[in-house]
């Protein structure tokens, strides 16, 4: 038993395209090329922190908080704000 073979992608597929698409040009628009690049680096190894560094700076934009574009330094204090800082332990033995 066989299905027939469509080329049409399911319309979620679409809807999902189309907002990868606004978000990339929405970034390209506010980033320089450094930060992008550095944005990139980082979705491949911390595809969390970028997915919330670009939903805040997204959110900046269309909100019109953003005064021009983002550097690759802003962008730098920019994750520096979001990560969550990292707890130490020290154990000392008796």
């Amino acid at each position: 038993m066989s299905f027939p073979e469509s080329n049409e992608e399911p319309p979620y597929d679409n809807k999902n395209k189309e907002l990868s698409e606004q978000k990339e040009q929405i970034l390209k628009r506010i980033l320089s090329p450094e930060a992008r690049l550095r944005l990139n680096n980082i979705k491949m190894v911390k595809s969390e922190l970028s997915d919330l560094v670009e939903q805040y700076l997204i959110g900046m934009a269309t909100q019109g908080k953003l005064p021009g574009q983002i550097s690759d330094d802003q962008l730098k204090q920019i994750l520096l704000s979001i990560q969550q800082p990292k707890r130490d332990f020290k154990i000392n033995r008796v």
